[in-house]
């Protein structure tokens, strides 16, 4: 269909052009636009063809992903981009400067740079092309159909057949209406703790909200961003070099401090533990909680049980609930709330299931989250 998403998919492997193809043709509400082996040809085919949204390999020949990345900003070309990438070191490391080149978000291939299982990591393909493509498609103006409404009490089935197929992607509930928010046990109080769960989309929206970040905001910030293994130590570095406070991944015992950010470690829970006074950071290899491992409900649960009425929960976009049902406990103890609203979100799946269930106090723009945290963390109450 006209209104379909439309994939431009670049891969040097015939093979993963292939795979690919497949479960976008799978998926209703995608089509493929083309297919590529490299960047040059990528950059001749998308005049043709318009895609809304593009998955690059980064290893190719003649022209590889970074180089494309580069040429793709030269042109002003702002079709998003979601990269491909393997697990090893020296992978991260170019999986984060793609990043810093205007790529949205990126999918891990499961085994290396011809992944036959890469149908694995379909659901967060499938997630991340129907969110970046289907935000892209309406900021030029065009509709998307079958309507992917993050806002409606129900997402418009795509076909009969799979009825629930986009409402289980990216975790939207079924009803709008927000559940009675919980009874807090006591008022809030000063700010002592940020704790921030996000996942797809977060890349780009934690960029946005890191760098207006008040370079004298002396309130410690703790992050669940879902990226796998090996890839989040780069993370923290990439958002270091942008963001006035201190960013690193947060390790076994290291100290929450005021001015410094920890970003979970890909495959471990991030919890917050008190010691002789002091608060420190504890890595757990606990079973997966809502899906994830690090997960924002393990997160948000341990910053409430240490901070109680000092904490500040954020919940950002993401697919699936992760985070959503703890943010209440946060709500609870008599800490501050926020979410991110559906019309700055990338997939409305997590801030909305909070949101639901009551557990947000307000719904803010990513434009203004930094402004807000700021003037929560340093009102006096």
């Amino acid at each position: 269909m006209a209104e379909d998403i439309a994939v431009l998919i670049v891969d040097d492997s015939a093979l993963m052009r292939n795979l690919i193809g497949r479960m976008i043709e799978a998926t209703p509400g995608l089509v493929i636009a083309e297919k590529a082996m490299n960047g040059i040809f990528a950059l001749q085919k998308i005049p043709r063809v318009n895609p809304d949204i593009i998955v690059l390999d980064l290893e190719m020949p003649e022209m590889n992903g970074i180089e494309f990345l580069k040429e793709r900003k030269r042109l002003g070309i702002t079709i998003p981009v979601v990269i491909l990438s393997s697990i090893a070191a020296r992978g991260a490391e170019i999986t984060m400067e793609a990043l810093a080149l205007g790529a949205s978000d990126f999918i891990q291939k499961p085994s290396g740079s011809v992944s036959e299982d890469i149908h694995t990591v379909k659901d967060t393909l499938v997630g991340m092309l129907l969110g970046y493509g289907g935000q892209y498609r309406r900021s030029q103006g065009r509709k998307v159909f079958p309507t992917i409404d993050f806002t409606a009490k129900t997402v418009t089935p795509l076909t009969s057949a799979k009825p629930d197929s986009v409402s289980a992607i990216l975790g939207v509930s079924g009803s709008a209406e927000p559940h009675k928010p919980p009874v807090p046990v006591r008022k809030p109080a000063k700010t002592e703790c940020i704790a921030i769960g996000v996942s797809t989309g977060g890349p780009d929206a934690l960029r946005v909200v890191f760098a207006n970040l008040d370079k004298d905001l002396k309130v410690p910030i703790v992050v669940v961003q879902h990226m796998p293994q090996g890839f989040t130590n780069e993370f923290a570095k990439s958002l270091d070099r942008l963001c006035p406070l201190d960013v690193k991944e947060a390790e076994e015992g290291d100290a929450i401090l005021p001015g410094r950010i920890l970003i979970a470690q890909g495959n471990k829970h991030l919890e917050m533990e008190r010691r002789n006074g002091a608060v420190i950071a504890h890595l757990s290899d606990a079973p997966l909680v809502s899906g994830h491992r690090p997960s924002a409900d393990v997160l948000f649960a341990s910053v409430a049980l240490v901070y109680q009425n000092h904490a500040l929960g954020v919940i950002m976009t993401g697919m699936g609930r992760d985070g959503a049902a703890q943010l209440g406990t946060i709500y609870k103890e008599g800490g501050i709330t926020l979410g991110q609203d559906e019309g700055s979100a990338v997939v409305y799946g997590m801030p909305r299931v909070a949101f639901e269930l009551g557990h947000v106090q307000e719904q803010v723009p990513l434009g203004k989250m930094a402004r807000k945290i700021c003037d929560i963390a340093k009102a006096q109450r």
